[in-house]
């Protein structure tokens, strides 16, 4: 059976509105809690509030630390006796000019071969190492704030869509539940309708699922409050723009080169490595204790004064274990950054391969696709007015568009996402939106 024209009109009328009237979102509601912001003002955020970033900093405060500490010289060693009885004039700590004994000495350690200064470049060195791990970790992090915000952006747009097909057709079960029940309509449709419903409904719950788990990331990242709605305020510019063809390969190349902090922190490692081989060679000459001693009646002669000089014999330690060690680290690290180069070239070559890709794909789409599309909805609209298409082609044509915007979606979401990406492996805000 067949709904009569009169109810026909009203439930298109109906489903038309609702389909073109964001009005009907309701995905999530937006109440006191949301917040609104631009990719720049997420980073502003993430830049002042982010727990990892503000640990990792305190490690270059303990690297120049301990530039203070390895630029301080050996205090001196100051030793003073006294005689704790004296049996002949009976007296306790005697000090006197006349029967009292006592001694004291100053001694002054003194660095050879250089360890001090080697020491110093260490610590240097070591402050290099931790700003690259830190610049490494804002690098990282950032990767994952921005791809994050334009996921959730494009996911929420998505979710729009289905909040209107499924406002459309919760209304329209709820008529065709009428229809039937005074005979007007055979059951197979509205089951068909409520079979489309709750398939729609277990696609939007696995998508918010998505968003709920992102959103929990971001926010974390930029210290938001658990129960905050982030609403991510984006202007997509890269409608027929080639932003990766105009760039030349290896200009992105030898970006990476000079920019990625990863790197440069491997070729620190090497350089660490070598000035700790210097200094575990200087380790292997002895250091010199110089002295002057005092005393006052015990020696050979009365008020004694003397000098001395101490050093251990290099015989049988000369630190030959920790000088192997630093040879092997030199060789290990050598490797490490043949390693790390080859990486960077291997990351910016895919990446930029993928970045071509999405762009050739979504530039070789039309401009006006997405418009058309939706323009097309009312003249289907019209023609299921005149009875010349059933509801089912009319619900499958706009399940048709649904699957296209989520697919244009995708399309965009991964085309950003993939420009973030080669701003990664480079290290250069090249693509930044």
């Amino acid at each position: 059976m067949h709904l009569k024209p009169v109810n026909v009109f009203w439930l298109c009328l109906l489903l038309l509105v609702t389909i073109r009237n964001p009005a009907f979102t309701q995905t999530r509601t937006q109440g006191t809690d949301t917040l609104q912001l631009t990719v720049k003002q997420a980073e502003d955020q993430f830049l002042k509030n982010n727990l990892q970033l503000i640990i990792q900093h305190y490690e270059i405060n303990n690297a120049e630390a301990q530039v203070i500490t390895a630029r301080l010289f050996q205090n001196p060693d100051f030793n003073f006796s006294n005689v704790l009885y004296n049996p002949n004039t009976k007296r306790i700590l005697d000090v006197s000019s006349q029967t009292g004994e006592y001694t004291f000495s100053i001694n002054q350690l003194f660095l050879t071969a250089g360890k001090r200064n080697k020491n110093i470049r260490l610590a240097k060195i070591g402050i290099q190492q931790a700003q690259y791990q830190f610049f490494d970790l804002l690098r990282t992090l950032k990767l994952t704030l921005r791809n994050d915000f334009f996921t959730i952006y494009f996911q929420q747009q998505s979710a729009r869509v289905y909040d209107a097909e499924i406002s459309s057709l919760t209304k329209l079960l709820t008529a065709y539940k009428v229809q039937y029940s005074k005979g007007n309509i055979a059951e197979k449709e509205v089951l068909r309708i409520q079979s489309q419903l709750y398939s729609l409904q277990s696609e939007l719950t696995n998508l918010n699922v998505g968003i709920d788990t992102t959103e929990s990331q971001l926010k974390f990242l930029i210290r938001a409050k658990p129960n905050a709605y982030i609403v991510p305020r984006y202007d997509y510019q890269l409608d027929g723009k080639e932003v990766v063809l105009t760039t030349p390969y290896q200009r992105l190349l030898d970006s990476a080169y000079v920019n990625r902090n990863d790197l440069k922190l491997s070729k620190a490692t090497l350089d660490y490595n070598n000035v700790n081989l210097s200094l575990q060679k200087a380790l292997a000459v002895p250091d010199v204790n110089i002295g002057v001693n005092y005393d006052k009646q015990a020696s050979y002669i009365r008020d004694y004064t003397g000098i001395g000089i101490d050093f251990p014999l290099p015989i049988f330690n000369r630190n030959q274990g920790a000088i192997k060690q630093a040879r092997i680290a030199i060789d290990q690290s050598k490797v490490q950054l043949q390693n790390q180069q080859n990486q960077v070239e291997s990351d910016v070559a895919a990446n930029y391969k993928v970045a071509l890709r999405y762009e050739t794909i979504y530039n070789s789409f039309d401009p006006k696709f997405k418009g058309d599309f939706t323009h097309l909805i009312g003249e289907v609209f019209k023609n299921y007015e005149k009875r010349n298409i059933s509801l089912l082609e009319f619900l499958d044509f706009y399940d048709s568009y649904k699957v296209n915007t989520l697919q244009l979606n995708n399309i965009q979401l991964n085309r950003v996402t993939s420009l973030e990406q080669l701003n990664f492996v480079t290290g250069t805000p090249f693509f930044n939106q």
